[in-house]
């Protein structure tokens, strides 16, 4: 094993950083913070059997990680140890629910009007009181799922068949709830002459599974995805993602998690990028097309926290300064709170919609009508918090080029 894996939790200096930057023990003060669950508990391994209970109340966000000086990733040793824990104790079904968003976006598609049912029954089950009974916060709305899902909306799509290709890893949000989006972002692509592919044996690519501490299935998640990734790269395509943390799972976290299991990691890790990110790059070697139409509204953009851990920036905001007549600021308000299935689970709502609050007041004292994000759950949480329309930039992008034509 390498030896610098083994000896994280020493290269933490106990300088708080992690405890200052972490919204949850901002939230609440039964969370004894990131350094104490992460490095100082893998380093004294607590005698009792239970793992710490504190532990439950990380949200994963990466905002110990990006405050780390020494660069330790304690939210992943956090994640580590909620693994563990489940090795000889039962998932909840809520978590089983929350984990496997995949699963239930397969079956909802192999079911004639399956996506209207789950929808109409999740209205229903909140009213009933049968959401709350499961586990599950009632006081948000439940993800609606689309009556098609990407991978069939693009292979409907005719797209010219170009010299210059992509891959595209869509995820379960994209595919399952907002496939519209995954169609803006092949709009942009082909715009730029990018013929858009994707990989149908492609598999969620493990957050919620790690979230919920299903380590070994995301592990087989991490090894399907690489293995289908290396062929694509091999073919000389990059991979490209609009989901913040569908980036930093395949990037970042893959490696972290699973760096001496699966091959090609590291290797793979460099041909993967935020979609706004690789535009970006081509801006910058002059091959953008900025042949944008006029998009006279004002935004505000969050950037979400997965993205902030990537370290690349804020790619989506430069992409939609270049185009005319969009006004558009960055709120910089923090964490929206939600940390992907975390603010879903019953107990975590207030927690959830108090990390928020400084964020959902900064939209509201905005007073524009539209956030944009690049994280289908922030999505959710700030259209919940703030009651106003929430976008990710790549609509916007596929908007200005339409107006146009």
């Amino acid at each position: 094993m390498d030896e610098t894996k083994i000896n994280l939790p020493d290269c933490c200096i106990s300088c708080t950083a992690c405890i200052t930057a972490c919204p949850v023990t901002a939230a609440t003060h039964k969370f004894r913070g990131p350094k104490m669950v992460g490095p100082v508990q893998s380093r004294l391994h607590f005698a009792d059997d239970e793992m710490d209970s504190t532990l439950y109340l990380c949200s994963n966000c990466k905002n110990c990680d990006i405050a780390c000086p020494s660069s330790v990733p304690i939210s992943t040793m956090n994640m580590l140890a909620r693994a563990k824990y489940y090795e000889t104790h039962k998932h909840t079904q809520r978590d089983a629910i929350l984990g496997h968003p995949e699963k239930m976006g397969w079956l909802l598609e192999r079911m004639p009007l399956g996506a209207f049912f789950a929808n109409v029954g999740a209205s229903i089950g909140t009213s009933l009181g049968m959401v709350k009974a499961m586990g599950l916060a009632d006081e948000r709305p439940l993800p609606q799922f689309a009556s098609e899902t990407f991978g069939s909306m693009l292979k409907r799509k005719k797209q010219a068949v170009l010299d210059k290709k992509v891959v595209f890893f869509p995820g379960c949000v994209i595919n399952y709830n907002e496939p519209q989006v995954g169609m803006d972002f092949v709009e942009v692509m082909n715009q730029n002459g990018y013929e858009v592919l994707t990989e149908d044996d492609f598999v969620c690519c493990g957050s919620p599974l790690v979230t919920t501490g299903y380590m070994a299935e995301a592990k087989r998640n991490a090894t399907k995805n690489s293995h289908l990734i290396k062929q694509c790269i091999d073919k000389g395509y990059p991979i490209l993602t609009i989901c913040t943390s569908c980036s930093l799972m395949l990037v970042q976290e893959y490696h972290e998690l699973f760096q001496d299991e699966i091959p090609d990691l590291e290797e793979n890790a460099k041909h993967i990028f935020d979609a706004s990110e690789f535009l970006m790059d081509i801006a910058q070697q002059d091959q953008l097309n900025t042949n944008f139409g006029e998009v006279n509204h004002k935004f505000i953009y969050h950037a979400p926290c997965h993205l902030r851990a990537q370290g690349i920036g804020l790619p989506s905001l430069e992409l939609l300064r270049l185009v005319p007549g969009l006004q558009i600021d960055d709120i910089d308000a923090g964490c929206c709170g939600i940390s992907g299935n975390y603010g879903y689970k019953a107990e975590n709502y207030e927690r959830s919609m108090k990390i928020g609050k400084n964020l959902v007041n900064a939209v509201k004292e905005s007073c524009v009508d539209t956030v944009l994000t690049d994280c289908g759950t922030c999505r959710n949480q700030i259209s919940h918090g703030a009651q106003v329309k929430v976008k990710h930039p790549m609509t916007i992008l596929a908007e200005s080029y339409k107006n146009k034509q």
